[in-house]
């Protein structure tokens, strides 16, 4: 089975190529606010140089949420109207889940903007806590309270390198985490940043 996994969620253009379990080829670039006019060639280059067509796409996988709005609606627009038209099964993962793959122990940072981010832990795959969202001050603290996890993500507000390079892979590594959306057209981004919550109090 040929499954076409993609994640836009953040400021990087995930795609992965996955067939019969395995990742065959990926693409990771930084495309911020241009992702809707990357997708597409990069999805067609993807297929080409593996020798396949859109028709020869069986299943879709795609990160749902938390992350950027329009971002995340550039991957499941284009995934709920191909899996609408060619009667295949469309999936999801968490876009926080997806950051951070099987790894023994993960913080998950997202950049939110407004010194605060998206934030989730989680254990060889499976989330511990809720995913929320932290202010930078509270993930630097958490972080130091957990000295063993791999910290995923947009890192740079506590001052480290980014580390999202190899997240394509993770869309087959999660497999047993995929969640089937069906019927298709009720499915929405997960949106945590509400006005209640998001908004710095002073």
């Amino acid at each position: 089975m040929i499954t076409l996994g993609m994640d836009t969620a953040g400021r990087y253009l995930n795609l992965a190529l996955i067939k019969e379990g395995k990742t065959i080829d990926t693409v990771h670039r930084e495309c911020f606010k241009h992702q809707s006019e990357e997708i597409l060639p990069e999805l067609q280059n993807l297929l080409a140089r593996n020798g396949f067509t859109p028709e020869d796409v069986e299943a879709i996988v795609i990160t749902e949420g938390p992350g950027s709005y329009t971002g995340i609606r550039i991957a499941m627009t284009l995934a709920k109207v191909y899996a609408r038209m060619k009667e295949i099964p469309l999936y999801t993962v968490g876009s926080l889940q997806f950051l951070a793959g099987t790894a023994k122990e993960a913080i998950v940072y997202m950049d939110a903007r407004a010194h605060r981010g998206y934030f989730g832990y989680y254990r060889y795959g499976k989330r511990v806590t809720e995913d929320t969202i932290l202010k930078e001050e509270e993930l630097a603290g958490f972080c130091a309270a957990h000295p063993d996890a791999q910290i995923r993500g947009d890192l740079k507000p506590i001052g480290k390198e980014d580390l999202q390079e190899d997240t394509p892979y993770h869309f087959a590594d999660l497999r047993s985490e995929w969640r089937l959306a069906d019927p298709v057209d009720p499915l929405v981004p997960v949106y945590l940043k509400d006005s209640s919550e998001y908004l710095v109090k002073k």
